[in-house]
Order: C-alpha cells, then structure tokens, then sequence
C-alpha cells in the first residue's frame, strides 16, 4: 500500500515518537519528581529472559503516556477492526467471550505432569474426604463459548454437538474413577431455556445458573445425600443493571461508552417468615467450593442472589461455601486445608469450577493435604 506523502510523513513522525518520544518524555517526568527513570533497571540487572519481561511489565504500568493513550488505542481498535483486547473476544450480535475460554476449547491440552492433571488432584481430595465420611460431588461449570459457540462464530451455527471435548473426557475419566459428577454442559446444550448466559459477561445469567442450583439439588436428593431441611425461603426481585466484565476488561471508558449496561433479573433469597437476606451457616452439613460462578449474584450486587443461595432455597436449608474468584482449581482447597473447621459436621462437599480451569486454573491442580481429622 502506498501513502500520499504527507500521511506517510505523519506515520513516520508517530512512530518515531513511539520509540523515543514516549520513554523520553517518562524519564523526565520521573526526573521531575525525583525519582530514578526506569530505563536505568535495565542496566541493574542481568539481561535474563525473565528479568526483561518484568522490566516490560512494570514499565508498561508506569508509563504515563502509556497510559493515558491506551484507551484510546483500544477505542481505535475495537472500532476499526473489532479487536477487543487481550482478554476478551468480540461475537455476533453484541456478544462476547473470555478469550482463555475459547483457547481452551480450541487448543489441546498439554500432557499430564506435576499440579496440571485435575484427575490426579480430584482423587487426591475425594480420597482425604472418604476418610471423614465426606461424599465429594463434582460440578464443572460450561463456558459460554461451549453453550452458545453460534454467538462467537457463523461456523458454528449448525453444530449440534457439545464443543468441549477436553470438559466431556475428564467427566468421563471421573465417573470411571468413581467420581460423582454433575453434567451441566450436557443439560445446557441440550436445553431449550433462553438466556443462560449474559452477553456482555463471562458468566451465566440468573436463569443458568439457577438452572444448576436447582439441577445439583435434584442430584443430592436423589443420591440421597441430604433430606429436605425445614428452613423454607422465597425469592423477592432484584433487578440490576450492570456493564459485563468482558467490556471492562478492554479498560477503555470510551468503548464502554458504546454499549448500555445489560439488565440482569436476578431473585434475591430471603427467610420466608422474616424476610431476611439469605446467608451461609458455616455448621451447614453441605459445604459448596467454587470460582466467580459462585460469586457473581451472591457476593456482588445485588447479594444474596447467586448460586448457593439458590441451593440453600432448593434444599430448604442453608449451605456453607469457599469461593475464590479464578481460584478453584486449587486456592479453595488450599484455604480449606488452612481451615479444616469447615468440615466439620459435613456431609457433602459440591465442588464447582469453570471448564477452562482444566487447563487455566490458578496455580495449576495441585495436590493439597489436608490436616488429620480430629
């Protein structure tokens, strides 16, 4: 492509500017303020591969220009060419997707090793719960991306199947291992209820995830790990508007600016009798484990509306949780092992977390003991 050339002269200033003019102009604002520029750590430290990515990393985050342009960029973008950033990918329709979700599905998983095979860590933990008389039920949450894969992409508009392979083999290694699993990616592909996911969000809507409130206290009932309890609870509605964390992670207020925020129905859980919000007991005999599955309605606005509320409502009695945004895979298990007190007097444990942990989950699967029962 040629450029007439005063453009091609205003490119070449632009970039020129890019690679000198930016840390320039930071070195003398940290001059300013008397700091030492931050050009300088690169010469403290040896030229290592890791020591250069940090250095990129912190200059990236203190860069003023950096900073105040990015958003802008990520505008230009978003506008021009339908990038949406790092993290997030941009559909049909107005929908959007967490970008690690979508990788999951499309790329293979590396080869079991040390803290990366959940098979390995799962046993592990059912085997510490066996020894307390603990029943260990699993709940991979689906992605977006696997329920709803005609909103990413035509190509997928006739697919009838599910496309999560990597999900469906671990489900079925579990259950051959003796695991009892709860299918949510089956019963949301099959299923013909609208809605299941917010588009603007990586999680599911009020209407999915009390679809899988209600499917996992079915489950409990019918394996006959817990009675219906005598607390009895109604819902009021708790509508909210709130802008998807898929938008916001582009961190550019004029895109945000481009989009209303999604309304959101959510059912708020209160005693029957009382009308007081729902909340855990921590003496509860199920004790439910997750990621921001769990948190999204319950510990966000507007609260007391999220899953374990809607379990509790479903089991007619209160649960306890442990619930650490993108931390499921191990960061619950290891608070739990810093807390063994939460097991007691427990029955079940429900363990919930996101598909795409199988492969991204926060430090990896490792295995965590857990402190001999008293």
């Amino acid at each position: 492509m040629q450029y007439s050339r005063p453009i091609g002269i205003a490119l070449t200033v632009a970039f020129l500017f890019i690679v000198f003019g930016m840390p320039l102009s930071q070195g003398v604002l940290e001059l300013a303020r008397g700091e030492r520029p931050h050009v300088l750590e690169l010469f403290l430290h040896v030229p290592t591969k890791a020591n250069l990515r940090q250095f990129e990393r912190e200059l990236d985050s203190a860069a003023w220009a950096i900073q105040r342009s990015r958003p802008w960029m990520q505008f230009v973008q978003f506008t021009v060419l339908g990038h949406a950033g790092r993290d997030t990918l941009y559909g049909r329709n107005g929908w959007f997707f967490f970008r690690p979700g979508v990788q999951y599905l499309v790329e293979p998983l590396p080869a079991p090793g040390q803290d990366t095979d959940p098979l390995a860590a799962i046993l592990a933990f059912k085997a510490e719960l066996d020894a307390r008389g603990i029943v260990l039920v699993v709940v991979p949450a689906p992605g977006k991306p696997s329920i709803y894969p005609e909103q990413l992409t035509r190509r997928a508009l006739d697919h009838t199947e599910p496309m999560n392979p990597h999900t469906l083999t671990l489900l079925t290694r579990l259950r051959d291992a003796g695991v009892d699993v709860v299918d949510l990616s089956a019963l949301f592909y099959g299923s013909e209820r609208p809605g299941l996911y917010l588009a603007q969000d990586s999680h599911w809507s009020p209407e999915g995830m009390d679809y899988a409130a209600e499917t996992v206290a079915r489950h409990l009932f019918e394996r006959g790990l817990v009675k219906p309890g005598g607390t009895e609870y109604s819902e009021r509605p708790a509508p909210v508007e709130r802008l998807g964390d898929l938008i916001r992670m582009m961190q550019s207020p004029p895109v945000e600016r481009l989009f209303a925020p999604e309304r959101v129905d959510s059912r708020q859980v209160v005693e029957a009798d009382s009308g007081t919000l729902y909340e855990d007991d921590p003496a509860s005999e199920v004790l439910v484990l997750g990621d921001s599955f769990l948190r999204i309605y319950q510990l966000d606005e507007p609260g007391a509306a999220g899953f374990t509320a809607h379990l509790a409502r479903r089991l007619g009695r209160p649960v306890a949780s442990v619930i650490n945004d993108g931390g499921a895979s191990t960061l619950v298990r290891q608070e739990l092992a810093r807390n063994p007190e939460l097991l007691a007097n427990k029955r079940v444990v429900v363990w919930e977390f996101v598909e795409r942990d199988i492969r991204f989950g926060t430090e990896g699967w490792q295995i965590v003991p857990l402190p001999p029962a008293s």
